[in-house]
């Protein structure tokens, strides 16, 4: 079987999509490596380090116009590059196909992840909300099959863009094993020397931005007149300097609060094992895999009710409305207060999150494939 991806993710996205596309790929290449791959990408001019294997076929722009213009060439010229070189299935990894990739005959797959864009448009800009719909819309109605990370964007891509739900199969995304890897002492205060941490700490990973809605998770802080340090690892945008910022300063909290941007991943299994909570409030998300990440290292999670959160944190993590501050003041007292409960929610997160492997993840995304052929 030859197996196409738009790749352009794995090699200039080092955060989400990317670290989709990145650990979709290594799943193929480890559990069957029997079929060939063909990874498209606008150029050569890698932003990261993915390795590959040396069997793996790097395909680029076949033409001058496609080089001078690979956005163009990704969109929509590569199909007669794709009708030229015949592979078996075409894959887009994040959210979208080439314009009229139906022409070449290629049984599709297109992978989205969320579309709160849609559910949320206040968030984004107008011309990208356009831009994004347009894109996901045609993806979703040409796409042979369409993957969808959770239960929850599943129903939201029935719902916007009227898919059937046979058309529409659920597959949910691994965990990093190295999440699973219980470090030593000596190792986690390395890590925690390397970033100026406190040995004692809640945590908080994700952009820092509306949706993850970090004021309140700030405000509960306050509520609750709980002093333990906060570590908060994301990038910072316009949200931060408006909305979180001035509360912090408004609760002279400055000392409580470590900010970090750019943690390298190898780091963060060991800061997500030295901290007391994992807390993510978000509002909404596509899936949620910092929730798996923080089960899998052994740290009990505080997660938002509604969206997609129980499928991610399941039966043993806590939940608090995210639009209210009080409610996430309570919860996070009740759990620091609790240690018998937090000791149990360790063992069976972790036992939850073993079910998010890498072997499995695989086996699903060669069953769509399969089937895709045998039709």
């Amino acid at each position: 079987m030859i197996i196409a991806f738009d790749a352009k993710r794995a090699f200039f996205n080092n955060t989400g999509l990317g670290n989709y596309s990145r650990n979709t790929l290594h799943q193929l290449f480890t559990f069957y490596p029997e079929h060939h791959y063909w990874l498209y990408v606008p150029s050569k001019r890698f932003k990261n380090k993915f390795t590959i294997p040396k069997e793996v076929r790097i395909a680029t722009p076949n033409s001058w116009v496609g080089r001078l213009f690979p956005s163009y060439w990704r969109s929509l010229l590569i199909n007669s590059q794709l009708m030229y070189e015949k592979p078996d299935i075409y894959h887009g990894l994040s959210n979208e196909l080439p314009f009229g990739i139906t022409s070449t005959k290629i049984k599709t797959v297109v992978t989205i992840h969320d579309l709160i864009f849609k559910r949320f448009p206040q968030w984004y800009k107008p011309m990208d909300v356009k831009i994004y719909d347009r894109k996901f819309s045609y993806a979703a109605q040409h796409a042979d099959m369409v993957i969808a990370v959770s239960q929850q964007t599943a129903n939201d891509i029935e719902y916007y863009y009227n898919i059937p739900s046979e058309r529409i199969r659920v597959l949910y995304q691994s965990c990093n094993p190295l999440f699973f890897n219980y470090l030593n002492k000596t190792d986690i205060d390395a890590v925690l020397s390397k970033y100026n941490l406190p040995s004692k700490y809640l945590l908080y990973v994700g952009t820092i931005e509306e949706r993850k809605n970090l004021h309140r998770l700030i405000e509960a802080l306050h509520i609750a007149k709980i002093d333990i340090p906060l570590v908060v690892i994301g990038r910072k945008t316009a949200y931060f300097t408006n909305n979180v910022l001035p509360l912090i300063e408004q609760y002279k909290i400055q000392s409580q609060l470590h900010f970090l941007e750019n943690v390298e991943n190898s780091s963060l299994p060991a800061i997500y094992q030295a901290a007391k909570l994992f807390i993510y409030p978000s509002l909404f998300e596509g899936f949620g895999i910092p929730i798996l990440e923080a089960q899998a290292s052994g740290t009990p999670v505080l997660t938002s009710t509604g969206s997609c959160f129980s499928e991610a944190g399941g039966p043993h993590s806590a939940y608090a409305n995210p639009l209210d501050s009080n409610d996430i003041a309570q919860q996070l007292t009740l759990l620091l207060n609790d240690k018998e409960r937090r000791i149990s929610m360790i063992e069976k997160g972790r036992a939850y999150a073993q079910q998010f492997n890498d072997k499995q993840c695989a086996e699903n995304l060669m069953k769509v494939y399969e089937q895709l052929l045998s039709i």
